[in-house]
C-alpha cells in the first residue's frame, strides 16, 4: 500500500476556514450596551438644581459633611470592598501574564557515585514557552478578568455611594430624636403643671379624683415617651461610630446641630444618562461583558492549541566549562481536542447561559434604579403635601387646646375633653418631627438614584 500523501499548507487551510466558521457560529455577537428594557425619555419631575457629586453637600450641614468624610475614610466594609477590587487587580494582571512568553532559568549539581568513582554532574539551561493564541482563547480570559476589575470598581463606587446615604440618614434621624427628647421634656413639663391645676382643683372640689389619674397616667406616658427617645439616641450613636469605623463609645459627636432645610430640587436629568451613571447599573453591564468573554473563551477551548518552545541547556562534570557549549531545542506542540465526552461543548452552553443570565440581571436593575428615582419623586411629593396638612391640624390642635383648657377652668366642660385635646396636640408635635426627618430621608433616596460613582483609589503595587 501506498501512504497517503496530504499537501500540509492546503490541508491546514481547509481546517482553519472550517474551524473560523464553526467559531463564528457558536460565539454569538458581543452584548449591547442598552439595557434589554424600554428606556423611558424622561421622569415625571425634575429640578433645575445642579447635584454634586458629593451630594451631601447640597444640606449645608458641616457635621455630615465631616462625618462621611470621616467614614469613607474609614468604614470596614468600605475597606473590604476595596480589597476585593485589589484582588480582581491581582486576578487580571495574573491572566493577562499568558498572553506574553514565560522564561524560566535551571541550575543543578549533583554527585553520582557507582561504587567506585564519584562524579560531579553541573547542569544549567533556559526555556521558554508561548502559547499562539490562535482563537483568541487566552485575550478573551483576560478581558474577562478586565471586565470584572471595572465591576468590582463600580462595586466599590455603589457601596461608598450606600455608606453615605446611611451616614446622612443616620445623622439626620439622630438630629431628630435629639429635638424629641427636647419636645418630650417639655411636654412631660406641661403635663406636670396641668396635674398641679387639677390637683388644686380637686382640692377646692372643682375635679373629681378621676381627672387627677388619668393626668397622673398622662405624666407618667410622657416620661415613658422620654426614656424611649433617650434609647434611641443612644441607640443611632452607636451606630453612626461603626460607621465611621469606630467602637460604639469611642465618637463624641456635635449636639448642636438642627435637621437642615430641604435643598431645592435636583435636576433628574434623562434616564439614558442615569444608565451610564449609576455604579450599581455599571456593575451590572460589566458582569454581563465579562459572561460574554468567558463564553468566548469557552468556544475556543473546543479548537487546537498551538504552543511554542524553546531551551538551550548544558550538562556536564567541569564547571568551568558549563557555559561553553549550549543545546538550543526548539519545537510546537499542537493539541487538538477529539473526544471528551460533551465536555467543552456543555461548559460553552453554561457560559450561554450565564450571559443570558446576566443580561436580565443587567435589564432588572435598570428596571428597579428607574423605579428608585420615580418613587422618591413621589413620596417626597407626597410628604411636603402632609407636611402642610400636619402644621394646619397642628394650628387646630394648639386653639382647641387652649380654648378648651379656658372653658375647663370656667368650669364649661369636662376633663375629658381637655386631656384627649392635648394628647393630640402633643402626638402632632412629635408626628412633625419625625416627618421632616422622613422628608430629608426621601431627598437622601433621590440623590442616592440619582448620583454617580466615586473615584476608586489607584491600585498600590508595593501595598
Amino acid at each position: 500500500m501506498h501512504p497517503l500523501v496530504v499537501s500540509w499548507p492546503r490541508a491546514r487551510a481547509a481546517v482553519l476556514s472550517a474551524l473560523l466558521l464553526a467559531l463564528a457560529a457558536c460565539a454569538g455577537q458581543p452584548p449591547s450596551s442598552s439595557p434589554p428594557v424600554a428606556t423611558p425619555e424622561l421622569f415625571s419631575r425634575s429640578g433645575e438644581a445642579v447635584a454634586p457629586q458629593q451630594w451631601w453637600v447640597a444640606f449645608d450641614d458641616a457635621a455630615l459633611n465631616r462625618l462621611v468624610d470621616r467614614a469613607l475614610g474609614a468604614n470596614l466594609d468600605l475597606q473590604a470592598a476595596y480589597e476585593r477590587l485589589n484582588q480582581a487587580r491581582a486576578v487580571r494582571a495574573r491572566q493577562e501574564a499568558g498572553l506574553f512568553p514565560s522564561l524560566e532559568a535551571r541550575a543543578g549539581a549533583e554527585r553520582r557515585d557507582d561504587g567506585d568513582s564519584e562524579t560531579d554532574l553541573f547542569s544549567a539551561g533556559l526555556a521558554a514557552e508561548y502559547e499562539l493564541d490562535l482563537w483568541g482563547r487566552v485575550r478573551a480570559q483576560a478581558d474577562a478578568e478586565a471586565f470584572r476589575v471595572a465591576a468590582s470598581g463600580a462595586d466599590y463606587q455603589a457601596a461608598a455611594l450606600s455608606l453615605a446615604a446611611e451616614v446622612a440618614n443616620t445623622w439626620f434621624e439622630l438630629l431628630t430624636q435629639r429635638t424629641q427628647q427636647e419636645l418630650a421634656s417639655a411636654q412631660l413639663d406641661t403635663n406636670r403643671d396641668v396635674l398641679s391645676l387639677i390637683r388644686a382643683r380637686f382640692g377646692i372640689g372643682e375635679s373629681a379624683s378621676a381627672d387627677v389619674l388619668r393626668q397622673r397616667q398622662l405624666v407618667e406616658a410622657s416620661r415613658e415617651q422620654l426614656l424611649t427617645v433617650q434609647a434611641r439616641t443612644r441607640v443611632l450613636e452607636h451606630q453612626l461610630a461603626v460607621l465611621l469605623g469606630e467602637p460604639p463609645k469611642g465618637v463624641v459627636f456635635p449636639d448642636d446641630g438642627t435637621l437642615p432645610a430641604l435643598p431645592p430640587l435636583p435636576a433628574t436629568g434623562v434616564p439614558a444618562e442615569l444608565v451610564r451613571r449609576r455604579p450599581d447599573l455599571r456593575q451590572a453591564y460589566f458582569q454581563l461583558q465579562a459572561a460574554d468573554a468567558d463564553l468566548a473563551s469557552a468556544v475556543a477551548e473546543r479548537f487546537p492549541r498551538l504552543t511554542l518552545s524553546a531551551s538551550l541547556s548544558n550538562e556536564t562534570t567541569d564547571s568551568e566549562a558549563l557555559f561553553d557549549d549550549w543545546l538550543a531545542t526548539l519545537a510546537g506542540n499542537l493539541v487538538l481536542p477529539l473526544i471528551d465526552g460533551g465536555q467543552r461543548r456543555a461548559e460553552a452552553r453554561r457560559f450561554r447561559s450565564l450571559r443570558e443570565q446576566r443580561l436580565y440581571e443587567y435589564g432588572q436593575a435598570t428596571l428597579v434604579a428607574f423605579q428608585e428615582v420615580e418613587d422618591a419623586l413621589v413620596q417626597e411629593r407626597q410628604q411636603q403635601r402632609r407636611m402642610e396638612s400636619l402644621r394646619e391640624q397642628l394650628e387646630l390642635a394648639d386653639s382647641a387646646y387652649r380654648q378648651l383648657r379656658i372653658q375647663y377652668v370656667n368650669g364649661a366642660v369636662g376633663y375629658l375633653e381637655v386631656l384627649s385635646a392635648l394628647q393630640e396636640r402633643q402626638e402632632l408635635r412629635r408626628t412633625l418631627i419625625t416627618a421632616r426627618q422622613e422628608l430629608l430621608a426621601f431627598r437622601v433616596s433621590l440623590y442616592r438614584a440619582l448620583a454617580g460613582g466615586f473615584p476608586v483609589p489607584e491600585e498600590e503595587e508595593n501595598a
